[in-house]
């Protein structure tokens, strides 16, 4: 058992984790493809039309992934900012930075499709809703997380003052979840929850969960190819880096 710990712990250290990511990179892209194609077609050709509110519901089918993804992107990226900020490891820096950029475009996506979808359902792009408004923050909490860290010269003071901030930030997850049962809002509620049946036709839900995979194994190899980049940055000094077979090509 102990021998089992020390080999995962050997993947905290950049030098084994960049070429481990490396051959993880090409399977994720794979996943993203086939689950990305698979509830794209259900989701636009086989699920039916909605009775409410017609074709233009399909914006689910990108919105309610990304919208799922800017949650969960920020709370794995303070789990990374948390490990780096108490065990002052190099990789977990390496790891709540690379995820940041993604989290942002996530956020981002989730606010635009959501403008999208809201013009024909509210009659305008935006309203001060609680759950657009904590999803605005969500987005402005990344982009200040990036600046920050970019502010600062030294990487290793750039991760802790970035983790302090998206550790701050994590309180604005549940508000974002939760927003629809505390306050009155515009934004309807869960179409699917863990502990009732799903609010939606069975072609609907196979077609947003395929989706929702599609963009969880995108943002698994954007993050790993960002976070070989950033390895190879902030260790370029490090002898095992000019060993690289990539490098001396």
């Amino acid at each position: 058992m102990n021998n089992r710990i020390i080999n995962w712990f050997k993947f905290a250290s950049p030098q084994t984790f960049y070429p481990l990511a490396g051959k993880m990179i090409p399977w994720f892209w794979a996943l993203t493809a086939a689950f990305g194609l698979a509830g794209l077609y259900i989701g636009f050709f086989v699920a039916p039309t909605d009775a409410q509110q017609g074709e233009g519901y399909r914006i689910i089918f990108v919105h309610v992934p990304a919208s799922w993804m800017s949650m969960f992107i920020y709370l794995v990226m303070a789990f990374w900012a948390a490990l780096g900020l108490g065990f002052n490891t190099r990789l977990s820096g390496m790891m709540a930075s690379a995820l940041a950029p993604t989290g942002a475009l996530m956020a981002f996506l989730s606010l635009w499709t959501g403008a999208l979808w809201g013009k024909p359902m509210w009659g305008t792009w935006w309203v001060w809703d609680a759950r657009l408004t904590s999803e605005l923050i969500l987005f402005f909490l990344y982009l200040g997380f990036i600046a920050l860290q970019s502010a600062i010269d030294d990487a290793r003071r750039a991760d802790k003052a970035g983790a302090v901030l998206a550790l701050v930030g994590v309180v604005n997850i549940p508000i974002i979840y939760f927003s629809v049962k505390w306050w009155n809002t515009l934004h309807q509620g869960a179409s699917v929850s863990l502990t009732k049946s799903p609010a939606m036709a069975q072609t609907m839900l196979w077609g947003m969960l395929l989706m929702a995979l599609a963009f969880w194994m995108y943002s698994i190899a954007v993050s790993l190819t960002r976070v070989r980049a950033i390895i190879l940055e902030r260790e370029r000094h490090a002898g095992w880096v000019d060993e690289l077979p990539e490098l001396k090509s």
